[in-house]
């Protein structure tokens, strides 16, 4: 609860700096003592636990393509080459997703933390590679905060278009 009401804090002062200095910018919030590790949040257990990826929580800022709701599924990508050239395409494609590392990888998994350009609020992706298909299941969540306004969807599907254009 404390968490919360710091954030709620911090994002008051910060539409009041935004109010008050139309000029103010990420930098300039960003070089608030604690801002960039306050909306960063904590980095979760992730992983695959018996060939599944988490589930999402009750909130809307996360996507998941295994056992998903309506409000939270999106569908796996899949992939008509082998699985190494596959894993390989995506993570050449991970390394132009703006502010975005590969945080871990393994020959079925790859983690990857996103930040944005503002605030730096950070979201955790991953995708796993069953052996048994030619599809990647994936996932995306924010770490803190309640809507991302669709910005883990959006960013899993730029991903999707990318690996399709590149004939994966």
């Amino acid at each position: 609860m404390l968490h919360r009401l710091t954030a709620l804090a911090w994002a008051s002062l910060v539409s009041i700096v935004l109010l008050m200095s139309p000029s103010a910018s990420a930098a300039t919030l960003g070089a608030l003592p604690g801002a960039a590790s306050l909306f960063a949040g904590n980095a979760p257990e992730l992983g695959v636990q018996e060939g599944q990826l988490s589930p999402c929580p009750d909130s809307p800022n996360c996507v998941v393509s295994q056992n998903a709701d309506a409000d939270h599924g999106i569908a796996p990508l899949s992939y008509s080459s082998d699985r190494d050239t596959a894993r390989a395409t995506l993570l050449k494609v991970l390394t132009v997703v703006p502010r975005t590392r590969v945080v871990e990888q393994t020959n079925d998994y790859i983690r990857f933390e996103s930040s944005s350009r503002l605030l730096g609020f950070v979201d955790d992706g991953e995708f796993y590679f069953p052996a048994e298909d030619n599809i990647i299941q994936m996932r995306s969540a924010s770490r803190v905060g309640e809507s991302d306004l669709s910005v883990n969807r959006r960013r899993m599907e730029q991903i999707r278009l990318a690996l399709q254009d590149l004939g994966v």
